[in-house]
């Protein structure tokens, strides 16, 4: 695709599929090209450097969530609604944490989201301090949640020779290795056995419930103190 039938819009959209894909480490100008059958100079015209892609990229996904009106639904469904959906957009480009820890993300789509979270607890009645700390609560639990997630398939991956330090011995996958060393404590192990027979999706999803709903809860306690 020549660089002149190329727009800005269509590269980062690409990129977001090659991110999506291979993660950041695998994006290149060089891929992208060949993605949209153009030469990797055209990438740079329209988009910069790959730096620069990755931010754009970044902030274009936010703007996949659809805010939900804490003035027709209460504040607390809305604000479940945006943890849940912030949640599957971590999801969905797991790549997406890693550039906003890496890459100073901001634009348009990541202020919406951010000024939907503080319409939502600006509802329930936060002001001041508090409205900043109720949105960064909710905020901190589901990018905590994307980074859990994150590096518990990264685990899966990866592999780790612990034979070679001190403890000599053969090279263990690190799920294994990380079990063995858990293992020796009571309440760890206990509680890895109980894991080793749930279904991984499920627990999943209600650790995630358990913890928002957790949050909401106490916010929710907050307000009635205050009232009183």
């Amino acid at each position: 695709m020549p660089r002149e039938t190329l727009n800005r819009d269509q590269i980062v959209r690409a990129a977001i599929e090659l991110l999506d894909a291979e993660g950041i480490e695998g994006l290149s100008m060089r891929k992208l090209g060949r993605r949209l059958g153009s030469a990797p100079t055209a990438m740079y015209w329209h988009v910069g450097n790959k730096e620069n892609l990755v931010v754009l990229a970044a902030d274009l996904v936010w703007a996949e969530i659809e805010p939900l009106d804490p003035a027709a639904s209460g504040w607390r469904a809305a604000a479940r609604a945006l943890a849940y959906d912030a949640h599957a957009l971590a999801a969905r480009h797991p790549w997406l944490i890693n550039a906003i820890g890496t890459h100073f993300v901001y634009g348009d789509g990541m202020a919406r989201f951010q000024d939907h979270s503080y319409a939502v607890y600006e509802a329930a009645g936060f002001t001041g301090w508090d409205l900043d700390w109720a949105v960064n609560t909710a905020y901190t639990f589901v990018a905590g949640s994307a980074v859990d997630k994150a590096t518990t398939a990264a685990m899966a991956k990866a592999q780790i020779r612990p034979g070679r330090g001190a403890e000599g011995g053969p090279e263990q996958d690190i799920v294994t290795w990380a079990t063995g060393i858990a293992s020796r404590y009571p309440r760890l192990r206990a509680r890895l056995e109980a894991q080793a027979v749930a279904d991984p999706a499920e627990m999943t999803h209600r650790k995630f419930e358990f913890g928002i709903e957790a949050i909401l809860d106490g916010l929710e306690a907050r307000l009635a103190r205050q009232a009183t």
